[in-house]
């Protein structure tokens, strides 16, 4: 298989995985809800509104904006890498993190208008009455609980953070390519430095 069916097949797996676990607890959660899996893992339904520093509406419309642009950018990157034939380990680390960071574009774009609130009862599928929210105003669903360490009155004192699958898909990829793939990445950005600086100079 090639490096380039590699990447989409990621691309669309990661996707799949995430959008479909999300869809399944915003039609079987209320928000809120959690179910107990083990002491150290549960399922905690909580929605994130994804903007950034408390910003209102039009706010998230360009956070969001941005955010498909930069998914544009990797897509142009993976594009990049698969020309220059580069290590197929740094390409599917790429792709994987443009797969979570679509993930929850998904969310954000589609939600609002495919799905009711989840407040005090389960959510429905393309409610008569519309979506709560318009588009580009939806909500990120997080589900992934960890509350791995806790103190004597059963506070969580680590790990607190409620994520999801592309919520997960960002950080192995991140890591991945901090561990193993730095100086793939530095070439490149140096590459990319001497090449601005040869058009300067033309």
């Amino acid at each position: 298989m090639s490096i380039t069916k590699k990447s989409l097949l990621l691309i669309f797996l990661v996707l799949l995985i995430d959008q479909i676990s999300k869809v399944y607890i915003k039609l079987n959660f209320v928000l809120g809800e959690s179910f107990h899996v083990f002491d150290w893992f549960k399922i905690y339904f909580i929605e994130n509104n994804g903007m950034a520093f408390g910003m209102e509406i039009i706010g998230k419309f360009f956070l969001t904006s941005f955010r498909i642009i930069a998914v544009a950018g990797l897509a142009y990157f993976i594009h990049y890498l698969i020309k220059r034939q580069a290590r197929h380990g740094f390409i599917l680390s790429i792709s994987l993190l443009l797969a979570g960071a679509a993930g929850n574009i998904i969310d954000s774009v589609f939600y609002g208008v495919l799905f009711s609130d989840s407040y005090g009862h389960l959510a429905t599928f393309l409610p008569e009455a519309g979506g709560y929210a318009s588009l580009f105003h939806g909500k990120v669903v997080d589900m992934l609980y960890f509350p791995i360490i806790k103190n004597s009155v059963g506070e969580t004192i680590f790990f607190s953070p409620v994520f999801n699958i592309a919520d997960s898909a960002i950080t192995i990829s991140a890591g991945i390519i901090l561990l193993f793939f730095r100086k793939d990445l530095n070439e490149y950005l140096e590459s990319k430095s001497k090449k601005q600086k040869s058009d300067d100079v033309a």
